[in-house]
């Protein structure tokens, strides 16, 4: 796909999504917009599929009359059920029910004709249920289950009456009806990029909301590139804050293949998202397990051990740091817990607990982390004296994230380390292009902190090697500042040349003060001063 054909693509759905936009906040037309591109999705991945299994029989799926052709239409459910994990019916696919509620979009209806005003809702409603209801009892249950529960069909921001409502759906559906995915081309991704692409605008208009969901793609770019150095295949990749899921995406596209994708997320409309994102980049459903839950007070993959772990942990959230968590596995052995105000630690623990002994992890951290005292210290401590798992922490530039413009840094660790493994910090605070009101690493600043991560570079005021002796001499603290100079000497002021200056200033206002007097006497006018 060239950039013009994505540029138009993107704009094509911004205007769809412009359709609700005056009408609803952008966290609820979010979920509408994608959701419904993610039923064109489904529809259109087994349209692709059901050809596939007729073409022998010379038939067309949608060609199908469900009574008349039932035995075909059975053999093509089950298929799908084992080969997509769901199924639709020809009358309900996207483009039956978009060709069918054009009608509303091109024409005048009556708001007393019921056959008219209620169908696209309540077909709508029956279909998503139906996608749902197909998945029960078999492997494909939990990815399906509850999925759409974000779109509110009923919901009176969509209009006052079922008339207003039933058009402004059939517009979004009409709409989207015309725009090509390209599903067939297996090389192009053209429909993940695009719902990727939304994400992002969509949490750039949701303000401090938008960390729940999403990091920044280069951000995103910088931790999957770091967790997967060296690295071609990754059996596992876990992200325990998981959000919309473009962060265990996006280190899929750093190599061939990941064996399987693990995520955690609270806020259950986050997770519903994360589901259909992985489904529509195309990751089978029998290779993701993404949860719904409090990742600290309900571990709900205690048994992984994960090659490679990403995140963005809220910063700074305050968690319950209940006592029983003291012989918790994943606590135990720090002898502290994380301040109940600062969870920031206690995903960091979490996240150790299951990174396998071959695997590197990469988390997003407000700079306290780095040097706050009591017992965020003695854990900080017990990392580096006892373990020895840190293996790097970079400084970002401050106003990269949505919703808060403080600086941050990205802490590695690995367990593979040696044993007088040095320590390697990068200050990439000061690298950045200023776009609008956020602070935009470019990919030259992104391939910057990736090279010399991964040849552990030392460049005087980017990047510096500590040894562990140089780091207990610190007294554990990590402060950046402490290990990398930036400081800038100003240039030497000769005050004797500036002092002459002032006099020659002087002088000429005299002068200029004596020009003005004469001119005011010849106007025979008073002087202004």
């Amino acid at each position: 796909m060239s950039d013009e054909q994505k540029k138009l693509l993107e704009q094509q759905l911004w205007a769809i999504a412009n359709i609700l936009r005056g009408k609803m906040d952008a966290d609820d037309y979010r979920n509408y917009i994608l959701g419904f591109i993610f039923f064109k999705y489904l529809s259109e991945k087994l349209e692709i599929y059901a050809k596939e299994i007729l073409e022998p029989d010379n038939l067309k799926y949608t060609d199908l009359e469900e009574e008349k052709d039932k035995m075909y239409i059975d053999a093509v459910k089950k298929a799908c059920i084992k080969k997509l994990g769901y199924f639709l019916k020809p009358s309900e696919l996207f483009s039956s029910l978009a060709n069918k509620g054009n009608n509303l979009v091109d024409n005048e209806t009556n708001e007393n004709d019921e056959a008219t005003q209620f169908f696209i809702l309540e077909d709508l409603e029956r279909i998503l249920n139906n996608i749902e209801q197909s998945t029960m009892g078999t492997e494909s249950e939990d990815d399906f289950v509850r999925l759409f529960e974000d779109l509110d069909l009923n919901s009176s921001k969509l209009g006052k009456t079922t008339k207003a409502k039933n058009e402004i759906i059939a517009k979004i559906l009409n709409a989207l009806n015309k725009i090509d995915f390209q599903l067939e081309d297996t090389n192009a991704d053209v429909l993940g990029d695009a719902y990727e692409y939304l994400i992002g605008e969509f949490a750039a208009g949701a303000g401090k909301k938008a960390g729940e969901f999403y990091t920044p793609q280069q951000v995103s770019t910088i931790l999957a590139k770091i967790v997967t150095t060296r690295k071609k295949r990754l059996k596992s990749v876990y992200d325990p804050t998981c959000g919309s899921g473009s962060l265990l995406l996006r280190v899929a596209k750093e190599v061939e293949d990941v064996g399987y994708f693990y995520g955690q997320e609270l806020n259950r409309t986050t997770y519903n998202l994360a589901r259909m994102n992985m489904i529509l980049h195309d990751v089978h459903y029998t290779k993701f397990d993404i949860k719904q839950g409090d990742t600290l007070e309900d571990d709900l993959h205690e048994e992984l051990k994960a090659e490679a772990i990403v995140a963005n942990p809220p910063f700074s959230a305050q968690w319950s740091a209940k006592q029983i968590f003291a012989s918790d596995d994943r606590f135990s052995q720090y002898g502290r817990l994380a301040p109940k105000t600062k969870a920031d630690f206690a995903f960091v623990q979490h996240m150790i607990h299951h990174l396998d002994d071959n695997g590197i992890m990469a988390c997003v951290l407000p700079h306290g982390v780095l040097f706050r005292g009591a017992a965020e210290g003695h854990i900080r401590k017990y990392l580096i004296e006892d373990r020895n798992y840190l293996d790097a922490v970079i400084g970002l530039p401050s106003n990269v994230f949505y919703g808060t413009g403080i600086p941050t840094s990205i802490l590695v660790f690995k367990k593979c380390r040696e044993i007088d493994e040095d320590i390697l910090f990068i200050d990439a605070s000061n690298h950045f292009e200023k776009v609008k009101t956020q602070n935009v690493l470019l990919p030259e600043h992104i391939d910057k902190i990736i090279s010399t991560y991964q040849e552990r570079l030392v460049e005087e005021k980017y990047s510096y090697r500590a040894t562990l002796q140089e780091i207990k001499d610190n007294d554990y603290n990590l402060n950046i500042p402490r290990y990398v100079d930036t400081f800038e000497a100003t240039e030497r002021i000769d005050l004797n040349a500036v002092t002459n200056e002032l006099k020659e200033l002087e002088k000429e206002i005299i002068n200029t003060d004596n020009t003005i007097a004469d001119f005011c006497k010849q106007l025979n006018i008073q002087t202004p001063f």
